[in-house]
This record gives structure tokens, C-alpha cells and sequence, in this order.
């Protein structure tokens, strides 16, 4: 057991060595560049003033990087330096290399693969593809280590009769002593199945590098993942001040001493990530204020998953339900715990078997409101998702979650809002929380600074923005919006399925505008970004679909962007969404967005249904994730649940990770990107016969069962045969494209008018012969 510890642990040591190793080259071109920058005469103000560089500048040296890269022999060769100046050059060089070295940001762009990045991914992949379970086992490894090196030694004299008799007394009490503390940590040890979880992590760290196309791949998919392990190899993650939210350093020393136990936590977390976790355990009632898109849900998993360990059985997330869908899904993705999702007609049902085996009850303000606090029951935590739904204290909401708070003894309030201009709604939040502190919260707070706000709010307000933790930025992070349907979005979803209509069934979500999941997610969302300046592009394949979101948003909307909409006037759009001031929405027909626009000021993408050809998915995102975009760009999809939606990425996915893995970087795939995607036509008739037979409560056909292997085939042989910008394909975004390219507005928009017709009927499939309603 000692051996497999000390390998595991040697095992790790050797996949780090492999990833220093790609990063170190990486990282010295990026000091030299920006060294080669800084003019020579900053060297003065290291050594303040004292050093004379005249002569260095007269012999060419114009840069701190020729001197950096210059050697004491070589500067001294130069007519009027003397030893003690070369030696000086050198020094305050040597510094502001270091200091350069310290702010570095790698970043791996994704477009442009090159050899030693991809020799970066490829070395990140492994201990990536080894998981959370790694850390377990490292943990488990030096542990073991500790506890068995010295009994081990002390029990030598046990390994044989004659040695045992030839040691002393003392030595043999010793060796017994030492015998029955191995045998008391190798069988705890077994009973944590430990020896498995060694031999995993050592055959995880032991297997031969993946294809770089393998790689690259999974870093598109979970690049967050690579860039926390990035800055965990590196040590320079961002400056202690700034991830810690500005607390008082009293208050963050105590945050830093709270432990985090990971075992029923299936994700690693960011430096800052973890330092909010802490947080929440730390000082048990709180506000998490993060912006949007640093991870408020895994810290919140996080929090929970340790107080699971410790004992406790039951909490309570409480959301919007345009959300409640996705809580459920990360914290069955996240964590070992149990979501119980407390909504619908079988709520009370739900809530019973919560009371009876645990788990994380989650539920909506409305439904929250009908739920008893059980006797007997405390939640080991309450977290209240966009808490800001409760600033109003007569609300209803607000006083169903004021009485579950006063039973918890740990709550803990999200939300992206930044509260620094709203004292008095962050003083009705901290009501729930921590009373106490309301005397301290005063209005001029907010007035003397962001950062003096949070340092008087600092007990129960922890707010970080991108720009302060995440200076290794993860270029690209993509979040799945699942919604469930409500009342009048499953009568308008039935009904397409029964006409037969793809297209119809495709936009169900947005046909009863009023009482759309879909849009009120979409809203939520604009709202957080509206609160965080951030500006927003809304893409769909469907005009109508663009109308009913103007029509649910506020000001600030430019657009739609639409193939009907003459070149010169789409750039006017865009042009005046950039030069708008903080917060604006852009809506754009993704096939027109997708296509020749930079969208760089946005950095949230909303896409309002998935596509049946992931390549215009990929060319619309494209547009705001491109050079000079200077913030992490966010990807919400929206999705509903038992729908097209589900269907749709269910018979695509498998199709798009195989191409990824072995196709999409070759120069075949960049330059015929329509020639692998999946026909509309096979993909079409497959969703609406196995939606209408679910419907009808018809059991899943053979192709379904075996995970449509057939759909799948039928794609890749449409694939293969349909020549690129094949026009017989619904949907096809070149019949636009093509029009835009030879600047004819017209013809743009008849295309658009036969692939995304306003009305259901003029949205069927080109050439596909509609499935009729099954008996």
C-alpha cells in the first residue's frame, strides 16, 4: 500500500513535470515579447535613478529584452560600461523579468492551434481526464505516506521469527506497537477502498497521451477545467486581494483556515471558486455576489457537497423555475448528491420523499411559499438562487424565504446584481441574513468606492469581478439553459408535433410570447447582463422568433440582423450596438449573423434553439468570440426539456464529437464545413415520427433503443454525398449567404423567406414529405 502511494504521488509529479515542461517555452516567448516592449530607460526606475545608461543606449541596446538576453561579458565589451554597471543592467533587468513573468497570461487559442500549445493541451488532458477522483487519491496517497513510512520501520524487527527474537525488549514492544497501527490504517484504508482508488489514479496518470485532435476537442469542451489547472501548475493565479473580494484581512485569513472537503464533489474548482466555497462554510449566512459566469452554482455544490461529508442529509436550493431544471442537472453532474426537484402537480409527493431520504430539495419561490419547514428537519444549508427576486420585504417570496431562513442555520444568497448602487435593496437582502450588521450599512459606503462598500459589507457580501480573477481567461464558457415547458408552450409544441411540422415544432417555446419559459430565461438573463454592463447578441434561425424577443425586452434593442436586411444596413446595426454605452442587445438571424460581422462587444451569445447544422452554431459564436474580444464570452443555449430540442442534440451529439475528434482541424472540413453536417431531411422525418409516437404513448422504436445509430449513418452518408451548399437542405444558410456575397438584397431575402418563413407552413423541409399524425 506504501509502494502504490509513493507512485501515485511519483506518477502526478512526472504529469506535472510533462505540463511544465509545454508551458515553460510558452511562457518565456510571452515574457521575451513583452520585455522586448519596454523601452531600456525603465531600468532607471528599478535601480531609482542610479544607473547610467547612455552608453548601453548609444551601442543599440534600445529594449530591456537585449539586455535581459545580453550577459555580464558582452555589456562590458561596450565602450563606457564598467562592471559595476553591466552587473546592475543585468540585475534590474533580471527584476522586471520577474515581475513580467509574474503577470503573464497564457491564453490557448483554440483557432489557431500551433505545436507547443497543443503540446500544452495534450499534457493538461491527462490529469483532466484522470478527474476529481485525482485529487482524492493524491490526498489519500500522502496521508498513507504519513501514517505508514514510520510504523513500517518501527515494525521491521516483525518480518522474522529469529530478528524479532535477536531485538531487544523495548525494540520488540516497539514493533508491536508499530504492527497493530499498520493494521489499523491498512484496514481503514481498505474499508475507503483506497488501494482501488490508487490503482486508478495510477492507471489514469500512466496512459499514453491522447491524439491532439482528442485533445483539442475536450478542451473546447470544458476549457474552464484546463485554465483552473493551468493556473494551479503555474502558481500565478490572480492577485490574493482581488480573487478574496477585498475582505478585511482578518476576515479572509479565517476563510482560508476553513476546510473543503471534495468527497462528494465531482469538479474541480478555481483558486477564487474555492476561496467562495469557504466563504459560505466560513461565515455561515451570506451573499455570494460573483459575476455572471465565474461559477456561483459550483461554489454553492461546492458548500453543500462539504457539509454533506460532515453528516448533514438535507438542504434546500430555492431558483426561479426557468432555472430549477439546470440547478437539478449540475448538482447530479457536480456532486454525488441527490436532487430532488419540489415543483409541479407532484410537489407534495417530491417533498415527502425529500423529508423521508434526504437530499437537495429544489424548488421555486412560488412553490416555496406552500411548503411546511419541517419539524424535526433542519436543512444543513439554504441557498437562495437571484436572490434579488427578494429585495422587496412584503413581497410573498420575500416572506416564504425569511421563514425558511430563520430555521437555517446556514443560508446563502446568490446573485450576479452587483449591489453596491442599491444599499437600500443590499440592506433588505442582509436582513435574512445577518440583522446585526445593518447599523454598518450606510448609503456613503457605496458612494466612497466599490471596494469601500465591500470592505464595510465584508461579513456577508463577497462579490469578484472577471476582470479581477480570471487573468487566465477561459476564452469561451458555453452553459446549456434547460427549460421545461409551460402549460401553453406544451399545447403549442403538441399541436406542431400532431401537424407534422418540424419547423413549427422547432420555435413552440416562443409561439404564446406571454407565458414562454423559454423567454422569461432569456430575460433574466439580459437582466444580469444589463446589471453587469455587459452588452448581448440573440441569435435564431427564425424572425418571428427575434420579434417575440423584442417585444419581451426593455430599450436598448438593435436589430434583428436578418437576410433580408441589405449589407450596408447590418453593419449600420452593428456599428451603432458597439458604439452603444454599457449595456445593449443585438438580435440577429443566425444565419445572417454568422456570416462576415463582428460582434466583438458582446460577450453573452444567447442562442434561442439548437441547429440542425452545428456549423452555423459555430460560425454565429464565432463572430463575438474572435480577436480584440477582451472578456470571456458566454454561450447560453436555450433548451427545453422532452421536446425537438432534447432530440435534436440527442441524434446529433454523437455525430459531432466523432467528427470533432477525427476531422474538423483538417483543411477538408475548413473549407467545405456544409459537407458534414446532418441532412434536415433524414434528421426531420426521424424527430417528428418518434415525438409523435411519444406523444401518442407509443413505445420507442429499434433505432431509438440503440441510440439512433441509424439516424446517425444516414447523416454521415448525407454527409459525404451532398456536395457544400447543397440549397435542397432546409435551413441551409448558404442560400442566404450566397445572395449576400453577390449583393443582392432581394434574392437574400427570398432565401430567407423559403428557409425561415414566418408562418409554420412555409417552414417545412425542402423536399421532405411531412410525417402525417400517427393513428
Amino acid at each position: 500500500m506504501l509502494d502504490a502511494a509513493r507512485a501515485v504521488r511519483s506518477d502526478h509529479r512526472r504529469a506535472l513535470a510533462d505540463v511544465s515542461g509545454a508551458l515553460d517555452p510558452i511562457r518565456t516567448e510571452l515574457v521575451d515579447k513583452e520585455l522586448g516592449s519596454i523601452p531600456v530607460s525603465r531600468l532607471k526606475d528599478v535601480t531609482e535613478g542610479r544607473l547610467r545608461l547612455g552608453a548601453l543606449e548609444a551601442a543599440g541596446y534600445g529594449t530591456v529584452r537585449q539586455v535581459h538576453a545580453a550577459g555580464r561579458y558582452e555589456l562590458r565589451q561596450v565602450s563606457g560600461v564598467g562592471a559595476q554597471t553591466a552587473d546592475q543592467a543585468i540585475a534590474a533587468a533580471g527584476q522586471i523579468a520577474e515581475a513580467v513573468a509574474e503577470t503573464v497570461a497564457v491564453r490557448i487559442d483554440v483557432d489557431r492551434p500551433e505545436p507547443r500549445t497543443t503540446a500544452l493541451v495534450v499534457a493538461l488532458h491527462r490529469l483532466i481526464e484522470a478527474g476529481p477522483e485525482l485529487r482524492r487519491a493524491l490526498d489519500a496517497a500522502e496521508r498513507l505516506e504519513k501514517q505508514l513510512t514510520e510504523p513500517l520501520a518501527a515494525a521491521r524487527p516483525a518480518g522474522g521469527r529469529l530478528r524479532m527474537m535477536l531485538t531487544g525488549r523495548d525494540g520488540r514492544e516497539r514493533a508491536l506497537t508499530a504492527l497493530a497501527r499498520i493494521r489499523e490504517v491498512t484496514a481503514e484504508a481498505a474499508d475507503a477502498e483506497l488501494p482501488l482508488l490508487l490503482g486508478q489514479a495510477s492507471v489514469d496518470l500512466l496512459r499514453s497521451p491522447a491524439s491532439e485532435a482528442a485533445a483539442w476537442v475536450d478542451f473546447e469542451l470544458r476549457s474552464a477545467e484546463y485554465y483552473s489547472l493551468l493556473a494551479e501548475v503555474s502558481g500565478r493565479g490572480p492577485d490574493p486581494e482581488t480573487a478574496e473580494g477585498f475582505l478585511p484581512a482578518e476576515l479572509a485569513e479565517r476563510v482560508r483556515g476553513q476546510q473543503l472537503d471534495d468527497t462528494h464533489r465531482r469538479v474541480s474548482l478555481r483558486g477564487y471558486q474555492a476561496f467562495g466555497a469557504r466563504f459560505a462554510l466560513a461565515q455561515r449566512r451570506v451573499i455570494l455576489g460573483d459575476e455572471m459566469g465565474l461559477g456561483k452554482t459550483v461554489q454553492a455544490v461546492a458548500a453543500l457537497a462539504h457539509l454533506a461529508a460532515e453528516g448533514h442529509t438535507h438542504f434546500v436550493v430555492v431558483c426561479p423555475a426557468s432555472v430549477l431544471i439546470n440547478w437539478t442537472r449540475e448538482i447530479r453532474s457536480r456532486s454525488t448528491l441527490r436532487p430532488v426537484p419540489v415543483h409541479g402537480p407532484d410537489r407534495a409527493d417530491a417533498y415527502a420523499d425529500w423529508q423521508d431520504r434526504g437530499g437537495i430539495a429544489v424548488t421555486t419561490f412560488d412553490a416555496l411559499h406552500g411548503l411546511a419547514v419541517p419539524d424535526g428537519t433542519t436543512p444543513g444549508m439554504l441557498v437562495v438562487d437571484e436572490a434579488h427576486y427578494v429585495k422587496n420585504p412584503d413581497a410573498r417570496r420575500s416572506k416564504a424565504v425569511a421563514r425558511w431562513a430563520g430555521r437555517c442555520e446556514r443560508v446563502l444568497f446568490l446573485t450576479g446584481t452587483p449591489m453596491e448602487n442599491r444599499v437600500e435593496e443590499f440592506r433588505n437582502l442582509v436582513r435574512h441574513l445577518q440583522p446585526a450588521l445593518l447599523p454598518q450599512i450606510q448609503g456613503s459606503d457605496a458612494v466612497a468606492g466599490s471596494q469601500a462598500f465591500r470592505r464595510a459589507v465584508a461579513p456577508a457580501y463577497l462579490r469578484r469581478n472577471q476582470q479581477d480573477v480570471l487573468t487566465e481567461l477561459p476564452s469561451l464558457l458555453q452553459v446549456e439553459e434547460w427549460e421545461e415547458f409551460s402549460a401553453a408552450d406544451a399545447e403549442a409544441y403538441r399541436e406542431a408535433v400532431a401537424s407534422g411540422n418540424f419547423m413549427a415544432m422547432r420555435r413552440a417555446a416562443y409561439a404564446r410570447p406571454e407565458k414562454s419559459a423559454k423567454l422569461e430565461r432569456l430575460r433574466e438573463l439580459v437582466d444580469d447582463a444589463a446589471a453587469n454592463g455587459l452588452k448581448v447578441v440573440v441569435f435564431s434561425y427564425f424572425r418571428d422568433v427575434l420579434a417575440a424577443v423584442g417585444e419581451a425586452l426593455d430599450e436598448g434593442v438593435f436589430g434583428p440582423v436578418s437576410g433580408s436586411v441589405p449589407a450596408a444596413r447590418r453593419q449600420q446595426l452593428v456599428d451603432e450596438f458597439t458604439a452603444a454605452p454599457g449595456h445593449a442587445v443585438l438580435l440577429a438571424q443566425i444565419e445572417a449573423g454568422g456570416v462576415g460581422l463582428n460582434l466583438q462587444a458582446a460577450s453573452v451569445v444567447i442562442i434561442c434553439e439548437p441547429q440542425v447544422k452545428p456549423t452555423m452554431e459555430h460560425q454565429a459564436v464565432a463572430r463575438a468570440h474572435r480577436m480584440g474580444q477582451v472578456r470571456a464570452v458566454q454561450v447560453h443555449r436555450l433548451l427545453a426539456t422532452n421536446s425537438v430540442d432534447q432530440r435534436m442534440l440527442d441524434i446529433l451529439e454523437s455525430k459531432s464529437r466523432l467528427f470533432d475528434a477525427y476531422a474538423r482541424r483538417s483543411d477538408v472540413a475548413e473549407a467545405t464545413p456544409d459537407a458534414v453536417d446532418i441532412s434536415v431531411g433524414s434528421l426531420a422525418r426521424r424527430i417528428v415520427e418518434d415525438e409523435q409516437r411519444r406523444l401518442a404513448g407509443l413505445p420507442p422504436t429499434e433505432a431509438e433503443k440503440a441510440g439512433d445509430a441509424e439516424a446517425v449513418g444516414d447523416a454521415e452518408r448525407a454527409g459525404k454525398a451532398e456536395p457544400a451548399g447543397d440549397a435542397e437542405q432546409a435551413g441551409d444558410a448558404e442560400q442566404a449567404g450566397e445572395a449576400e456575397r453577390a449583393g443582392d438584397a432581394e434574392q437574400a431575402g427570398e432565401a430567407e423567406r423559403t428557409t425561415a418563413a414566418d408562418s409554420p407552413s412555409d417552414a417545412e423541409p425542402a423536399g421532405v414529405p411531412l410525417a402525417k399524425p400517427s393513428d
